[in-house]
């Protein structure tokens, strides 16, 4: 399947769109888990402080008797004196830290972590998540304190270091950040493999067709090639028959010509594709443009069409590929050109040098091509306009052969047209030296 550009292609475009698509997939599901571990984590958190605090809360408020005061029970909840750190005994050490504030919100204490350069919060939000100087953040919870008489004391603030919580949370996004590459090189290595398996009864029908096509066109030749003389024969006896006898066999004859070069179009399209090596050669491009244009002269004036050769290098141009096949690239652009330019148009073969590379321009005033229509015409048997394509005899192989062996000569064909005002079909070939014949492998 790796010979074949188109299959081998293929197989790399359902890989990649297949690889996209659970990578787009893995990627929601990851971001979802993680989101939902957060979630999971907060909801817990938020219990945590509301059962910490609430605790404490009601412990503390059973003591408290004149609002902006500490009793002495509550200072027994609270060890140490109320010093500058104190450690809370109903949580863990270092995690929490607890604030009390007056009506006016401000400070009267503070016990357990001392966090450096902590923003006094607002007391009337219930929940906030400040952070400190060292950028250390906490979760925070409000509670508003009464005395045992239900007045209005104060509030007490209790917050949660987060920085467990982030380090955890850090860990699973890196975790998931490293997985999906992973991931996608699994997924990537099993599409292309799957991808594989799935063409394979494609490709082996492709190469069935293949078969028949080259084998139906081997066993015509012979039946044609005896129908043209039987055909030429009777026509070249004289007063055999009548007028109307001789024009059905003209007829024959000048469709068993198109026939013909239909099968050899079939028989070498069909040679190509199994990339059969054949020689290689220097091949001078400046002879074979000058050659195909002195060649093609006559057809272009029955046609009443200006066939102009234009060479814009001073030294010849060598590449290394098959010389029959080269003419034949070219010939089929030139002819195509003249074909589907009108009366009183132009066509012209220009051969100019790009860096490395030798470049072959086709260029006419013809009827253009739509850009639509642009990217269809390099397949077998469509024709821009099929009226005039069989009115002069074309069968559609054309550009497709002049596309093959463009391939495998390690070039490029390109077209550049607009409808109306003409084509531009620029052949990109590599220049060639001596010591690259074994490196070069024509079809």
């Amino acid at each position: 399947m790796n010979e074949n550009r188109l299959f081998f292609q293929t197989r790399w475009r359902i890989a990649a769109s297949y690889a996209v698509v659970m990578g787009l997939i893995l990627s929601l599901c990851g971001l979802g888990v993680y989101q939902a571990i957060v979630h999971a984590h907060w909801q817990t958190l938020d219990r945590e402080l509301e059962f910490v605090a609430g605790t404490l809360h009601d412990s503390v408020e059973s003591t408290l008797k004149q609002p902006g005061r500490l009793e002495a029970a509550t200072q027994k909840l609270l060890p140490e004196q109320m010093e500058q750190r104190h450690v809370l005994g109903a949580v863990h050490q270092g995690d929490y830290y607890i604030r009390f504030l007056d009506r006016s919100e401000r400070t009267i204490a503070f016990a357990g972590l001392q966090p450096e350069g902590l923003p006094l919060t607002s007391a009337k939000a219930t929940w906030y998540t400040p952070c400190d100087k060292r950028g250390n953040c906490y979760h925070q919870i409000s509670l508003t304190l009464h005395t045992q008489d239900n007045i209005p004391w104060g509030y007490m603030q209790m917050g949660r270091s987060l920085r467990d919580i982030n380090e955890y949370l850090a860990n699973v996004k890196l975790i998931l950040l490293l997985g999906l590459p992973i991931a996608m090189i699994l997924v990537g290595g099993s599409s292309l493999w799957l991808a594989g398996l799935a063409m394979q009864p494609i490709y082996q029908s492709y190469k069935q067709i293949q078969q028949f096509t080259a084998d139906a066109a081997h066993e015509l030749r012979t039946p044609l090639a005896a129908t043209r003389a039987t055909v030429e024969s009777a026509l070249r006896t004289p007063h055999t028959f009548n007028p109307e006898v001789q024009n059905i066999l003209q007829t024959v004859e000048r469709q068993n010509q198109r026939l013909t070069g239909l099968v050899a179009d079939l028989l070498l399209l069909a040679h190509m594709e199994r990339r059969t090596p054949l020689r290689s050669q220097l091949c001078c491009l400046n002879d074979i443009v000058n050659d195909l244009v002195e060649e093609l002269a006559a057809m272009a004036i029955a046609t009443e069409v200006t066939l102009l050769s234009n060479i814009r290098v001073y030294k010849p141009l060598y590449v290394v590929g098959d010389e029959e096949q080269l003419y034949r690239l070219v010939s089929n652009l030139i002819v195509n050109a003249i074909q589907y330019t009108l009366a009183g148009g132009k066509v012209t073969a220009i051969l100019e040098r790009s860096d490395h590379h030798a470049l072959i321009k086709i260029q006419d005033t013809g009827i253009g091509i739509s850009a639509k229509e642009q990217k269809r015409i390099f397949a077998r048997f469509y024709r821009v306009n099929s009226d005039r394509s069989r009115a002069s005899g074309g069968s559609g192989l054309g550009l497709a052969i002049a596309q093959a062996i463009v391939q495998g000569h390690q070039g490029s064909l390109q077209v550049q047209s607009e409808l109306g005002k003409g084509s531009t079909f620029i052949i990109r070939l590599p220049l060639g030296v001596t010591s690259s014949k074994s490196k070069i492998r024509s079809y």
